[in-house]
Formats: structure tokens, C-alpha cells, sequence
């Protein structure tokens, strides 16, 4: 399996892409001459004004759930209100994503904002659902998106270089990075490094930065078995394999609130992990996998062939090569994690020192292209339980005032990034498997 693409860090000095650029991106300019970056309370100011609104915006996008690949209302609204704040806008991208492309009066940097904006279907939500319903956040996410776009766009007479929106659909079906990156978006917009944010069950007003962490991949297997006890023989299998597993899924609130500290934990439980899912049927034994670090695929691999090559005439297969896990940066995360406690204070910031092993994120097919950043938005409110701040759990009510936090702290950031030079950084190659 051929993986010619290296995970690079942040303050890469080189440009990214050449002439050619179809959604009307700045040309990339010397940092000689300009002025400073834009202040973190002009976008404060700004988001104080904008506020109200942007919550009244969030109810709307949350009452109207569009799953994977049918994102069409949402992506007319981003489209809509990117146009109403005087960016250069694209629809279409990749199936229903929108490009805003906003570009500031002074040169700088090219810098991607990523939001997604599909909802949870049914079968995904935990417990099983009636319909879609945005109990992911990613209501908040466009939003939040929404906001920053807004905000700086007030502020383009500060504002250096550019800034690329992407409003990304089918992500929970991990399927809509890929289909901007295939659409050429990074490369025709010259994108030199890409942020998000994603709602985590924080504390409202806290932001958890992932140095040298984030969220692992997938990898799934098919085992196939002969004879006329291969029934039995699945079963026993899936009941081997999933003994590979050395974290189970949560099952209670106070299995999520533990899962919560781990993470938080240095050298904790979850530094490595193997979560498991083996499921028999008829003589087929289906195999779906997470593991951390992203490297331990190999084993597992090792150790599913292993077992299943104990059953005579047993046959594996490992249909595709695992997705991806979603590395963040060390040296990246922690500069985020300085500017938003000079930004919004020290408290504001909690660093994770592990992965949770039962969520992934194509925001990973981003960063194995370019270098960025991957930040969890608190939204857990004042003595609410943590199912409703654990996404895809049917109570999820993410409290709203972590709108303006995220648009106060991504602001700031984005545009500190736009207006940021310095040398290059270490990469870091993804293994082979």
C-alpha cells in the first residue's frame, strides 16, 4: 500500500500551489511591510454584535437535519450568508460543499477553515434513532464557521492574506474530505495550512488542543469460513477476535465521564488502545477496528490473520487499506494552545494525552496534505450530564454560548495565522501498512 503524502507541520514557509487558482484566491505576498495581526479584541467586539444572531442561525441550521451527501438547505444557507458577508463564494464542490473565499487588504498567508454540515442518520446515533437529527454538533460547527467569516469580514481592512472556508458535507460518513481534496480544493485555492474545531464534552469556554494526538482511524476485515459447522465456528472467531480488543464502549455516564479523565491523563489508560467490533453471521465473521497509536495495524492485522487461519479453510480479506488516523502536530497544537490562553485566558485550555477510541474524523485526509490544527470546543453546560455533550448521544444539547467562544477564539486564530511567517517545521511520514 503506496502512501506518497507526508503529515507536515504548521509554519511551513513554503507556498502550497501554483498559478491556476480557480476560486479567486490572493496571490501569497513577502511579510515585509505589513502591519500587525488583528487584534483579539476588535474580533471580540465583534462577536459581541453578532452574537444573537449567530445562536438564532445554529436553531434554524438544528432544525433542519440533512444527512450525508443531502446537505442541499444548509449548503444554500452557508452560501447565502458567505455572499450577504461579501466573500467570493462556489457551491457544488464535491457534492453539496461551499467554498467562501474572503480575501484581507494586506498580504499574508493563505489559511483553510474547515466546518462540516451533515447530521447524524438514524442508525448512528447511539441507542438508534427515529431520524437524522444534528446531535453531532455540526450545527454549531457551520455556525461557528459562519461566524469567524463574518467577523473578519468586518475586520478585512486589518486582515492579511486569505482566508478559505470549506463547508465540507458527508463527514460522518467519511466521505466528504475526500471528495473536496479530489474537487482540488486545497490545491486551487492555495491553501497553505487548515483548522477546525469540533464539539467536545468540555466545559463551556474550554478548548482541548491534541499535541501529537487527535483521533484514530479505521480498518475493517472480512473473514469467511467453510464447512458444515462454519455457523459455529464464526461465532467462537468473532468471539476471539473481539478478545483483542483492550477498551470496551462506554456503557454508562460514569463509563464516559472516566473515558473523559483518561484522556486528560499523561501515560493514562488510553495512550494505547485497541477498540474491537467482530460480528458473526452465518459463516461470515465482519471486523471493524480502531487503534492508537495508528501503527499497532499492522499487529492487529497480524493477529486477526492469526485466529482466523486457526479454522481450517478459513479465508481473510482486509477490503481496503485503513483510513486514516487524525494526527495533530505537537509543536502546532501547542502553539494554538498559547495563543488562546493569551487570548482568552489560562484556564481556557486543556491538553489531551490520549485519543478516544471510538470516534474518527476525515478531517485526517486534510492534514495528511497540509499542516493544521484540530481543537475540541467545550459545550458541556453547568451540572448537565455528559451525555449531552458526547456526541451522537440522542440528549446531545450542546450549550450555545460556545458559539461565541469558538468564533472568538478561531477569529483571533485564523487571523493571527493568515498574518504568521516563520521557518519551516519537522514533517512527520505516515507509516506503511
Amino acid at each position: 500500500m503506496e502512501h506518497g503524502l507526508a503529515r507536515r507541520t504548521l509554519l511551513v514557509g513554503a507556498a502550497a500551489a501554483g498559478a491556476g487558482m480557480v476560486w479567486g484566491v490572493a496571490g501569497k505576498a513577502a511579510a515585509d511591510g505589513r502591519g500587525g495581526p488583528v487584534a483579539q479584541g476588535a474580533v471580540d467586539a465583534e462577536v459581541a454584535r453578532l452574537e444573537r444572531g449567530l445562536i438564532a442561525l445554529r436553531r434554524d441550521i438544528h432544525r433542519h437535519p440533512e444527512t450525508p451527501g443531502q446537505e442541499r438547505r444548509t449548503a444554500a444557507l452557508v452560501a447565502r450568508e458567505l455572499r450577504a458577508a461579501g466573500l467570493s463564494v462556489t457551491t457544488g464542490v464535491g457534492g453539496h460543499g461551499v467554498v467562501g473565499v474572503l480575501r484581507g487588504s494586506r498580504p499574508g498567508r493563505t489559511v483553510a477553515y474547515r466546518a462540516d454540515m451533515d447530521a447524524v442518520p438514524p442508525k448512528d446515533i447511539v441507542g438508534g434513532g427515529a431520524a437524522p437529527a444534528h446531535v453531532c454538533g455540526h450545527d454549531l460547527h457551520t455556525t461557528v464557521a459562519l461566524g469567524v467569516a463574518r467577523v473578519l469580514a468586518r475586520l478585512r481592512r486589518q486582515l492579511s492574506g486569505t482566508v478559505v472556508f470549506l463547508f465540507q458535507p458527508a463527514e460522518e460518513a467519511l466521505a466528504g474530505a475526500r471528495a473536496l481534496i479530489d474537487a482540488g480544493v486545497l490545491e486551487r485555492t492555495g491553501v497553505e495550512e487548515i483548522h477546525a474545531l469540533h464539539c467536545g464534552p468540555f466545559p463551556v469556554g474550554q478548548f482541548a488542543v491534541t499535541p501529537g494526538y487527535g483521533l484514530p482511524g479505521q480498518d475493517r476485515a472480512e473473514v469467511t469460513l467453510s464447512g458444515p459447522d462454519a455457523p459455529d465456528s464464526a461465532r467462537r472467531l468473532a468471539a476471539e477476535i473481539g478478545a483483542l480488543a483492550t477498551v470496551a464502549p462506554p456503557q454508562t455516564p460514569a463509563d464516559l465521564e472516566r473515558m473523559v479523565a483518561d484522556v486528560q491523563t499523561p501515560g493514562g489508560p488510553l495512550a494505547r488502545f485497541v477498540a474491537v467490533r467482530a460480528r458473526a453471521q452465518e459463516a461470515t465473521v465482519s471486523v471493524s477496528y480502531r487503534c492508537w497509536p495508528q501503527e499497532r495495524y499492522v499487529e492487529v492485522r497480524e493477529d486477526v490473520r492469526r485466529l482466523a487461519t486457526s479454522y481450517a479453510g478459513a479465508g481473510v480479506s482486509f477490503p481496503a487499506e485503513p483510513f486514516p488516523a487524525m494526527v495533530c502536530p505537537e509543536r502546532d497544537a501547542r502553539t494554538l494552545a498559547r495563543h488562546l490562553r493569551r487570548a482568552l485566558g489560562r484556564n481556557a485550555v486543556t491538553e489531551l494525552h490520549a485519543a478516544f477510541p471510538f470516534n474518527g474524523e476525515d478531517f485526517a485526509l486534510y492534514l495528511d496534505r497540509v499542516p493544521g490544527t484540530y481543537t475540541f470546543l467545550g459545550v458541556r453546560a453547568p451540572g448537565a450530564p455528559i451525555t449531552s455533550s458526547y456526541p451522537h448521544y440522542p440528549d446531545f444539547a450542546p450549550d450555545e454560548r460556545a458559539i461565541g467562544m469558538g468564533v472568538r477564539a478561531m477569529g483571533g486564530w485564523i487571523a493571527a495565522r493568515t498574518h504568521a511567517s516563520g521557518p519551516p517545521m519537522a514533517s512527520r511520514e505516515r507509516p506503511a501498512f
